[in-house]
């Protein structure tokens, strides 16, 4: 007969290991993707988008309906905005269903509500640092306040730059008001491996200065496990990178504030946008 194994807990390690668990599922399951199996469409297409919650290679959960706002896909001389029989979820992801106008480059973006999160201090301070967020933690330090628990309010805001044939438009550095977004200074379907590819970062409307911006890519050759790149924007919310390898790219980046909602302490706002580049 088996014995039952008796587990003895220890409240120290319990405390710790709460943590880390925590703390990978807010790393690994907070930042929204808005992709495509190819950013590369023909006109008239039926074709799909689909938003990956959790990392740019694996989502970890779908998006419900009721969190999405002004989603919406701008081309030349084409607008959609999606209804809810649009979408509709499969393996932990949510898919978009749409067509594709004529010639020219596209973009999609999609807003999401706000949701909340409490996270204790030791958590909330390794995230930071794992976002870069450093003026946080400093005034989190000068204020005495770091080994306090935070309650944080986020919402996710992504976009997504498609191209229909091989007709170039202005379309892509279309500004869609969302609470922040980054907006694209030159066609990134004009570019090939070894060109810079600039592009600004506002927040309301405002050039966010001395931001961490998030660069990644996928090759087919090495689709995971990429170490990704990291810059910080200039007095003008601009920066470059260069196009180092064809494949999916992404920018990624949270800028959080202190609140002054009651019963909050932060409020972030999280942003990603997506192209490909042959």
């Amino acid at each position: 007969m088996l014995m039952p194994t008796v587990i003895v807990h220890n409240p120290i390690h319990m405390k710790k290991l709460f943590t880390l668990l925590l703390l990978f599922v807010l790393l690994t399951s907070h930042e929204l993707f808005l992709k495509s199996d190819s950013f590369f469409k023909k006109s008239n297409e039926s074709t799909e988008l689909f938003l990956f919650n959790g990392t740019f290679d694996k989502s970890e959960n779908t998006i419900t309906r009721d969190r999405i706002v002004k989603a919406r896909i701008l081309g030349p001389g084409f607008e959609f905005y999606p209804k809810i029989e649009d979408y509709y979820d499969r393996d932990d992801a949510t898919f978009l269903k749409w067509t594709t106008g004529g010639p020219g480059t596209y973009v999609a973006g999609i807003s999401t509500l706000p949701r909340m999160i409490k996270l204790n201090a030791t958590a909330f301070t390794e995230y930071l640092e794992h976002e870069g967020l450093i003026s946080t933690i400093n005034d989190r330090k000068a204020k005495g306040i770091s080994d306090q628990p935070a309650e944080e309010k986020y919402s996710k805001h992504v976009k997504a730059i498609i191209q229909v044939e091989d007709k170039l438009t202005n379309d892509f550095s279309t500004v869609l008001d969302y609470p922040i977004e980054f907006i694209p200074l030159s066609n990134p379907y004009e570019l090939s491996v070894g060109d810079d590819l600039r592009m600004k970062l506002l927040f309301k409307g405002t050039p966010l200065y001395d931001q961490v911006v998030h660069i990644g890519s996928r090759s087919d050759a090495n689709s995971r496990n990429v170490e990704e790149k990291e810059t910080r924007t200039d007095s003008s919310g601009e920066f470059s990178f260069k196009i180092d390898e064809k494949g999916k790219w992404y920018v990624a980046s949270i800028y959080m504030q202190e609140s002054k909602e009651e019963g909050i302490d932060y409020e972030s706002n999280w942003a990603t946008l997506t192209f490909q580049v042959k």
